[in-house]
């Protein structure tokens, strides 16, 4: 064997191989794992170039993969100011008085909770006073809403409602005046689109340092759930040209209701574009919207009486879409939060027959009864879900999605122990910037529940460090070369200080990252190592 490039030794190795489950040492050359032994194997590793790297009695992982994020997109949604910690109306008001004022005059924030509004409609008259005639542009946490000012609507030329492709609102009283909530993206890109953006530098920088903090969680890897306005490619392919990308990117164009066979073609050869550190994997459906904003498509309405349209208003178009993409090998994954969603896909899936080429996924699953637990594992659809996602939520009910959904539906909150019981693969992600991209924060919430999840039963700790590692593989169909710790598979390593499997939440979640490796490369130390 050639001399390894580094060498991981003083480790506990837990590899998820079950041919060899446990390892201490890990040697690396070329981007690829070369080698995995026990200590006395390193010295037969080495070479006059050989890095050897003392992890200390760390616990060594394969590389932590967020299965679902935007941290290209997110760039611009986490633009302006953070309302994350805003609780009513009134703190919203105060927060925007202290707003800086962007390119053109423009207030920008992001992060903000329907709970903020304790139950009332999202209108701007409750900010209008704290702007001063600005144009504002405010995203709602969930990214499927936001809510723009007087000025904002007026430069969109938004007087009052309109008709889209896909379920989208342009919110309106009962006098047919707008609201400025919007809700969807067709209804949101109106005002959004005139949004000062970041220059490309700007981007590049941005993408750089969060990419950086990112691994610093130890993340070597990201399934991203989009491709922006369509120039991801050449930001990614840029920054290549200057270095490399501190993680692997498998990224998933959106295709959206009225797409028809031409763009679908296109979408089928966007497949073959990659650059050294990121591909395009993959294709991106939205089958419903949030709970929140009352565009989850639910099997019975909402206590507002809404949630039982599809995003695609018409439902079998999308099915088709997916036939197609099934039939040119192209996997998808499809946003679907409310059980009817959660069930036309299944059904979509089960309609592909024994004839089905690739595994598709469903994305966030918020809300499923027990009747369509077992299907996923029948019909090979991976549950791709966000534990962070429950802190949105409260234990006794009280919040926007438990009030919306009723109880017997908010009891049934991010089942991903149940799915997992039922034999599904289940994918964990954050959906940064929804939640935070700390990878620490998704194995801890996945171990213990938030709010309205509470109740149910956690995932054990090698269940949830499964869910960024040999789940997450399967789900981007990278098992073969990712997701465990073996001879011939990509050097994506992370080194805990602390065991994830049997640390305790607490202890795990302030626990610092000793290492991560991402293709064999060092994208985080710490400093004593």
């Amino acid at each position: 064997m050639p001399a390894a490039d580094t060498v991981l030794t003083g480790a506990r190795v837990r590899t998820l191989d079950p041919e060899r489950p446990e390892a201490r040492a890990v040697a690396v050359r070329d981007g690829e794992i070369t080698a995995v032994g026990d200590e006395p194997d390193v010295r037969d590793w080495r070479g006059p170039a050989t890095e050897v790297i003392d992890l200390h009695g760390a616990t060594l992982t394969p590389g932590l993969t967020d299965a679902h994020s935007h941290p290209v997109w997110g760039i611009e949604m986490a633009t302006g100011t953070d309302l994350s910690a805003v609780r009513d109306p009134d703190q919203l008001r105060a927060a925007l008085r202290a707003a800086d004022r962007g390119p053109g005059g423009w207030i920008q924030g992001y992060g903000l909770d329907h709970n903020a509004f304790a139950g009332r409609p999202v209108d701007r008259c409750l900010v209008e006073d704290a702007l001063g005639g600005a144009p504002a542009f405010l995203r709602l946490y969930d990214g499927h809403s936001a809510l723009a000012s007087g000025a904002a609507l007026a430069a969109a030329g938004i007087t009052g409602p309109r008709a889209f492709d896909q379920r989208s609102e342009i919110v309106c009283d009962a006098d047919g005046r707008p609201t400025g909530h919007l809700v969807e993206h067709a209804a949101m890109d109106l005002v959004g689109a005139l949004v000062p953006k970041p220059s490309s530098a700007e981007r590049r920088a941005r993408l750089l340092e969060l990419l950086g903090a990112m691994a610093a969680t130890g993340l070597t890897g990201a399934h991203v759930m989009d491709l922006g306005d369509g120039d991801v490619p050449a930001l990614l392919a840029a920054v290549e040209y200057g270095g490399d990308l501190p993680l692997r990117l498998n990224l998933a164009p959106w295709c959206m209701p009225g797409t028809g066979d031409e763009e679908l073609a296109e979408l089928i050869a966007l497949q073959r574009t990659g650059g050294r550190h990121w591909r395009i994997g993959g294709v991106k459906f939205f089958m419903d919207g949030t709970v929140e904003g009352g565009t989850a498509w639910l099997e019975h309405a909402d206590c507002h009486g809404q949630g039982t349209d599809a995003f695609w208003p018409d439902p079998q178009a999308y099915a088709r879409a997916v036939r197609v993409l099934d039939a040119a090998g192209v996997r998808t994954a499809t946003h679907a939060i409310g059980d009817a969603a959660v069930r036309h896909v299944l059904d979509t899936v089960a309609a592909l027959g024994p004839g089905a080429r690739m595994r598709h996924r469903i994305e966030h699953i918020e809300t499923v009864p027990d009747d369509q637990l077992g299907r996923f594992a029948e019909l090979g659809v991976i549950a791709s879900m966000q534990p962070p996602h429950t802190a949105y939520t409260r234990a006794d009910h009280t919040d926007e999605w438990s009030r919306r959904l009723g109880e017997e539906r908010a009891a049934h909150a991010w089942r991903c122990r149940d799915l997992r019981d039922a034999g599904a693969v289940l994918a964990l992600g954050s959906d940064w910037p929804i939640a935070h991209y700390d990878a620490r924060r998704i194995l801890t919430t996945a171990r213990s529940p938030l709010g309205a999840a509470s109740a149910g039963p956690a995932l054990t700790g090698l269940m949830a460090l499964e869910g960024l590692t040999s789940h997450a593989a399967l789900a981007a169909g990278e098992e073969r070369v990712g997701g465990t710790i073996a001879p011939g598979h990509r050097a994506d390593l992370t080194a805990f200080t602390v065991d994830p499997v049997t640390a305790g939440v607490d202890e795990l979640a302030g626990a610092p990252i000793r290492l991560t490796l991402s293709g064999g490369r060092i994208t985080h130390r710490e400093e004593t190592v």
